[in-house]
């Protein structure tokens, strides 16, 4: 079993872009992790997030806004060998990515978000509503640092 680290931008969208949710790392003011999966939209290394108004994650994101964002495809299982356990392993992908999370205020700006969050899934837009718009929590997360990795990589011979 072989991970491979991947830097190429194309490889790493295509990891983000297979992903159906993105799982959300933070820390509390006592330093406890805190971590809750997601629907998102990804725009040139822009992560666009949606939530309720209040909750936890708000809470915490108010006071420390620093955030892991971590995406995984489907694993895999695969094998060298049927009849050796050892050979077994689980293929896939993940990106991680850090950076802080900015709530958007911009009635324009929450409406162009959650389309690209919409455009995830759908690959259309939406029109919404100014009180939909209002009822709902934006974040915006430009990812600094990010690392890609494909786990499970079949040994070469």
């Amino acid at each position: 079993m072989k991970t491979l680290v991947h830097t190429e931008r194309e490889e790493i969208e295509n990891v983000i872009r297979a992903c159906k949710v993105c799982y959300v790392g933070m820390a509390d003011t006592d330093g406890n992790p805190y971590v809750i999966p997601m629907n998102f939209g990804y725009q040139d290394g822009v992560i666009c997030l949606h939530s309720a108004q209040e909750g936890r994650s708000i809470s915490i994101l108010e006071r420390n806004p620093r955030v892991c964002i971590t995406f995984c495809t489907d694993p895999a299982l695969a094998y060298q060998h049927e009849q050796v356990a050892c050979s077994y392993r689980m293929r896939g992908s993940s990106v991680l990515g850090w950076g802080n999370v900015e709530f958007v205020e911009d009635m324009e700006q929450k409406r162009e978000m959650l389309n690209i969050l919409m455009k995830q899934y759908s690959g259309r837009e939406f029109t919404y509503s100014d009180p939909a718009v209002r009822n709902v929590k934006v974040w915006k997360v430009v990812l600094g640092e990010v690392t890609c990795r494909e786990f499970g990589a079949p040994h070469q011979k």
